[in-house]
């Protein structure tokens, strides 16, 4: 049954995925995969407001896409997002773990509330969000999949990005962790590492490139993608197949690993 699921395009048929940081960019992208698969959808974010994706996703995919508001960062809202999500849609499979900010500055400038920052979203809320979840697919004895966001920025450090490579490397560390934690439960938790990948987000981070490397607006973004091996940045849905993969029984024999999804910038 589990082959002619995944022939049939339906690899995550009738499991609960909760994603956060999926307003846009990589976790749309991840969303509307899951929901191609099967899947029912909890879509978490930070705003008050569904964004013009997640309403999209929300019209084409009627009554499997259910919208939280919620800062990762607040304990409070955590819980409150685990319990909407499954008063809504039932016990959560699969946990695609993305939310996180960017910053950089040169290593000598950066200050504490920079640091403060990053270490609040990218690692504790990441954490805390995962460790909730946890909790509750060992209570209700699912048999989930925990997807961890970490970064190519994790595998090396970087001049001018010293706390979200070191937010990130910390992510990693924590899918190895939670996935010997787990596997007496038989919950698989893996991550991936995506390189530069074109989203919203580019705009923001090639800005702060462009005033610390003194760059024209755009450069930055033209140097990253030309230097990727395979010649080009990637798109979110080169990530989605990835999560949909993890998140399968394709990957049941896989945990503890963090693929690296990045046009072969990062070989390990």
């Amino acid at each position: 049954m589990k082959n002619q699921a995944a022939l049939n395009g339906q690899r995550l048929n009738d499991r609960h995925a909760l994603l956060t940081g999926a307003g846009g960019g990589i976790g749309a992208a991840v969303a509307a995969a899951y929901l191609k698969e099967g899947a029912r959808c909890s879509v978490v974010d930070l705003s008050s407001m569904a964004s013009d994706e997640v309403l999209a996703l929300q019209e084409r995919f009627a009554g499997r896409v259910h919208y939280i508001a919620a800062d990762i960062t607040n304990s409070a809202d955590i819980g409150r997002m685990l319990t909407q999500a499954t008063e809504h849609f039932g016990p959560v499979h699969i946990l695609f773990n993305n939310a996180a900010i960017f910053d950089m500055a040169p290593l000598l400038e950066s200050d504490e509330a920079m640091y403060d920052k990053l270490f609040s979203v990218n690692v504790k809320g990441a954490f805390f969000v995962m460790q909730k979840v946890l909790q509750h697919m060992v209570t209700q004895k699912t048999q989930g999949a925990i997807i961890n966001m970490a970064s190519q920025a994790g595998r090396r450090g970087e001049a001018l990005v010293s706390h979200y490579c070191a937010t990130k490397a910390a992510i990693i560390s924590y899918t190895q962790s939670a996935a010997l934690a787990m596997a007496p439960h038989h919950i698989r938790v893996n991550g991936i590492a995506p390189g530069v990948i074109s989203t919203p987000m580019w705009k923001n981070v090639d800005a702060l490139f462009a005033k610390y490397e003194n760059l024209p607006l755009g450069e930055k973004k033209k140097q990253v993608g030309k230097a990727v091996p395979l010649g080009h940045m990637g798109d979110p849905k080169d990530v989605a197949g990835a999560a949909v993969f993890l998140a399968s029984g394709e990957a049941s024999y896989i945990t503890g690993q963090t693929l690296n999804v990045d046009g072969g910038n990062v070989m390990s």
